[in-house]
């Protein structure tokens, strides 16, 4: 899990009003996931640049103070590079509505709670939120990270899947398992930022 250094505001997470998520972030999301499932060679090369922001075991972004504390270093990155670079190309993932909108339960809930995790205490688990949405088939899967601004350095953060077991959120982002999605993003009052991302093998939105 990485950890965050901040200077102001515990990791820039000043209050912010409840119901802040940003619906267009979450499109942006998906759409980085696409580029990294459509063109992982070249996505491998974002991640490489990336690489050049450590320092030991933390990173500083450019125009950034803050340092961002990592479990494994670079260690992780080079095995996500490695890792890019012989997958084969993957089919982008359809959006979808009802999706994102169980995301969006999530993310809003924790917006207000500080809390982590898949499951809510008013949204409960994941399949729960998905299936007031909506029917799925074959499989579901979710993916959350905590903490970097922007579309493409969170989506970074979940391909790395730094001191994750199983790299997880990697597995989810490159399972050829999935076909559609849905995204929803917002700031935590923890972390500054979040993002959870709903996958299925297929969904049919109830509304």
């Amino acid at each position: 899990m990485i950890r965050f250094w901040l200077t102001v505001c515990m990791l820039l997470a000043c209050a912010a009003p409840a119901a802040a998520l940003d619906h267009s972030l979450g499109k942006q999301v998906l759409a980085e996931i696409n580029l990294a499932r459509t063109d992982p060679h070249a996505y491998a090369g974002f991640i490489r640049n990336f690489r050049s922001q450590f320092r030991g075991t933390y990173y500083l972004q450019p125009g950034s103070t803050t340092r961002v504390q990592t479990t494994e270093g670079v260690a992780a990155v080079d095995e996500a590079i490695k890792y890019l670079s012989r997958l084969k190309p993957l089919p982008p993932l359809v959006w979808s509505d009802g999706l994102a909108a169980a995301a969006a339960e999530l993310a809003d809930e924790q917006e207000r709670s500080g809390a982590t995790g898949h499951n809510g205490r008013k949204s409960h688990g994941m399949r729960e939120r998905i299936e007031r949405h909506g029917e799925w088939a074959g499989v579901i899967g979710e993916n959350i990270g905590y903490g970097p601004e922007g579309a493409r350095n969170m989506v970074i953060q979940l391909i790395v899947d730094d001191g994750v077991p199983g790299r997880g959120h990697r597995v989810n982002t490159f399972s050829p398992s999935y076909k559609t999605a849905g995204a929803a993003c917002g700031p935590h009052p923890r972390f500054g930022n979040m993002c959870v991302i709903d996958f299925a093998g297929g969904f049919r939105d109830s509304r």
